[in-house]
């Protein structure tokens, strides 16, 4: 994995606060009570069956920059809600090659900046994952968020429908530890309780987390974030092909805690109707196909997001 070291003391924790909202039925219920977006006809997460998406041939997504280390100091934060793990602004006057990672292709309109990445994860093997595909609910999912852009900041970008994509990969129970969730698993037990904040020591990749995934293949599709206020600005983009993580690495995050004083699992988002959505699937395996030449077969803008 790639790792430097970014300071040479160890990690430091602080406390940081953040937004109370619970997982539990009867608190998702009452989500929209406070954040009208939470019910609205766009929801995320969903269900996805292959069979009933449409395939479309479209570009693959650009992930530039993601082999690049990140820029440091990372902060690792416990929310009460999830781990999430922030990445810090560069200063544009530097070097070329000095700029945060960012995506285009598929079906986004423009490209989109790196924001941060966090987990959702169960207390049982066999649930974690927000997303179903075909069926089955990984043990766990991370989220890499994105900006577009154009808007200036990820507030902003949330009032406008094509101003977030999220990624989406899933975590597959496995004997074999996951390399890619190596650094952050070593150092989660610093924000063990809720509103806990650590200072990581090194830094890595984001391609490192999504070692042996085939990127070619994806679902894509028109939702919102997943949690309050539940904003129906994103556009979702899922890579079924799931990432190992071992029983041991699984556990050291269900040894966190929320922010009632209890164990922090389970932290996915009930599924929510597709309505008049479609679900895309891209097929064939050209990593860069041209976007002119997929606009003279007609395939790439044959369909709209909704029916």
């Amino acid at each position: 994995m790639d790792q430097r070291k970014a300071k040479l003391n160890g990690p430091t924790r602080t406390a940081v606060s953040s937004h109370v909202f619970g997982y539990s039925e009867p608190n998702q219920r009452r989500w929209a009570r406070h954040h009208g977006h939470c019910a609205g006809k766009t929801q995320s997460p969903i269900a996805i069956t292959t069979s009933r998406t449409i395939p479309v041939h479209m570009p693959a997504v650009d992930m530039i920059g993601y082999h690049n280390l990140l820029p440091y100091p990372l902060k690792m934060v416990n929310n009460g809600h999830t781990v999430s793990i922030g990445i810090p602004k560069v200063n544009a006057s530097n070097a070329e090659e000095d700029f945060l990672p960012y995506i285009r292709g598929a079906k986004l309109s423009g490209e989109y900046e790196v924001e941060g990445l966090h987990f959702h994860w169960g207390d049982k093997n066999n649930r974690g994952s927000e997303h179903v595909i075909n069926d089955i609910r990984y043990t766990m999912e991370m989220h890499i968020v994105h900006r577009n852009k154009k808007y200036a900041t990820i507030g902003e970008a949330l009032n406008h429908p094509d101003g977030a994509a999220v990624l989406g990969f899933f975590f597959n129970l496995d004997e074999d530890e996951g390399q890619g969730l190596v650094t952050i698993n070593r150092h989660l037990h610093l924000i063990a309780d809720a509103n806990q904040e650590a200072t990581l020591n090194v830094t890595f990749s984001l391609s490192s987390l999504i070692a042996g995934v085939d990127v070619d293949k994806f679902y894509t599709y028109k939702g919102s974030l997943t949690t309050p206020p539940c904003s129906e600005a994103v556009t979702w983009i899922l890579y079924s092909d799931p990432i190992p993580i071992s029983p041991k690495q699984i556990s050291r995050f269900r040894q966190l805690s929320d922010t009632q004083d209890g164990a922090l699992v389970d932290n996915f988002r009930t599924l929510q109707p597709v309505g008049n959505r479609r679900i895309f699937a891209r097929t064939g395996h050209v990593r860069h196909t041209s976007i002119a030449a997929l606009k003279h077969e007609g395939d790439y803008l044959k369909y709209d997001w909704f029916y």
